[in-house]
């Protein structure tokens, strides 16, 4: 077995190498990226739309990327810090929450609006899952004076929260009725417990899943017969899209990190998409012995026993949710511990690594991960052709010819 760098590695190291990026960096691939996006609109039924979960994809210039490659404005989110980014940066999204947001900070972003293009009472919808929320949404409209359109969430087997009978959505639309200044979106039903149950199990967890939301959507169809075609009727995620090969439960599909597949999207229903993210790191020391604090005179023996840890690589930062992959053989040393300063990581004696060298890793999630490193490297015919900042942070980074190029600073891992 080779304990190189294949290829593919080996090209992006040089590109990396050559904007001088020895530091941290998260590198997306955006060839994988336009890929992984043809691969998703391939599966998706006629008729089905797509809606690009930002949580997943963390950067306003990832996310437009994307909208035009999958030809979707329809945007979920699950903070009120993304709502402000995305009303700044992509004025003309269609807003559908992820969760259910205490109504003090809804409140708090009406504020602080400062207005634009961007219109929240067309383009946002504030996902409902209660009642009591029902009603701090209602009495918020009532003291700013505004009017909101509301999206219901449906417990469809994830037992999250969510509306559980028609007896009670029908209520909850009773309420809405009688309050000119809400009106209904839709609803979202989130059916991530299908791709975990085991395999027997699965085909029956879907069935009364989709039954459910079926039944659902019909009350709410019935009841409002001329919006049919206006509302939003939002299912699945980004392990359970390909489920959904018609529609007569949700009418879209909520995606985002199959698109860039980090390790949790390893499961079967993504066989086909690629990993196109990854951390590059850089060996800050290399030794060709593994020693534990006060075990050191166990190195040998250690090295004997487990000669796939005969060697210690010290990088650059560490401790995140995050697989080494590149060169082949590295894993974490779970005896010396975590850190985020020097993470120790060792391989086989023959890893061909040294001081200076780039380590590559798989994020387990893009959800928060990408957050950490700054501007992304945007990797493309290998090269870094450009970076996107993430959101909550202006864009910092510049490109450079060569490693010698001045650079703008930039922020650290802790």
């Amino acid at each position: 077995m080779s304990f190189s760098h294949d290829e593919y590695f080996t090209k992006l190291s040089a590109a990396l190498k050559k904007q001088g990026l020895l530091r941290p960096t998260l590198v997306i691939d955006e060839e994988r990226l336009e890929k992984n996006t043809a691969t998703l609109l391939s599966h998706l039924p006629p008729g089905m739309n797509v809606r690009l979960v930002v949580k997943s994809l963390p950067s306003l210039p990832l996310v437009r990327r994307v909208m035009e490659l999958a030809d979707t404005r329809r945007l979920m989110i699950f903070d009120l810090s993304f709502l402000d980014a995305v009303a700044r940066g992509v004025p003309g999204g269609d807003v559908l929450f992820g969760k259910p947001m205490p109504a003090v900070l809804a409140a708090r972003f009406y504020d602080e609006f400062a207005g634009g293009t961007f219109d929240p009472a067309r383009q946002v919808h504030w996902l409902i899952d209660t009642p009591q929320r029902l009603k701090e949404y209602a009495r918020l409209t009532e003291e700013r004076g505004l009017r909101l359109k509301v999206n219901i969430e449906i417990d469809v087997g994830l037992h999250r929260g969510g509306v559980t009978t028609p007896a009670q959505l029908a209520a909850m639309l009773d309420e809405i009725d009688a309050n000119p200044r809400l009106s209904l979106s839709g609803l979202m039903g989130y059916d991530a417990h299908v791709a975990r149950m085991p395999g027997l199990l699965r085909g029956g967890a879907l069935n009364k899943s989709k039954a459910l939301y079926k039944e659902m959507r019909e009350l709410v169809e019935k009841r409002y017969p001329d919006r049919t075609g206006e509302l939003t009727f939002n299912t699945a995620g980004s392990p359970t899209y390909r489920l959904h090969q018609d529609l007569h439960a949700g009418t879209e599909v909520a995606v985002g990190s199959a698109l860039v597949k980090p390790m949790d999207c390893d499961v079967g229903t993504l066989a086909d998409h690629v990993p196109a993210c990854f951390i590059a790191t850089s060996v800050l020391k290399a030794t060709e012995k593994t020693r534990l604090p006060g075990l050191e005179a166990l190195s040998g023996i250690c090295a004997a026993f487990n000669p796939k840890a005969a060697r210690t690589f010290f990088i650059y930062g560490g401790n995140w949710q995050a697989q080494p992959v590149s060169p082949p053989g590295l894993r974490q040393n779970k005896l010396y511990g975590r850190s985020s300063n020097e993470e120790m990581l060792n391989g086989p004696r023959k890893t061909a690594l040294g001081v200076d060298d780039l380590v590559f890793l798989r994020p387990t999630q893009s959800e928060g991960v990408f957050l950490q490193f700054g501007d992304i490297a945007v990797y493309r015919d290998g090269k870094i052709t450009q970076f996107w900042p993430v959101i909550g942070q202006e864009p910092k980074q510049l490109l450079a010819d060569d490693a010698a190029a001045p650079r703008k600073p930039q922020p650290q891992p802790g």
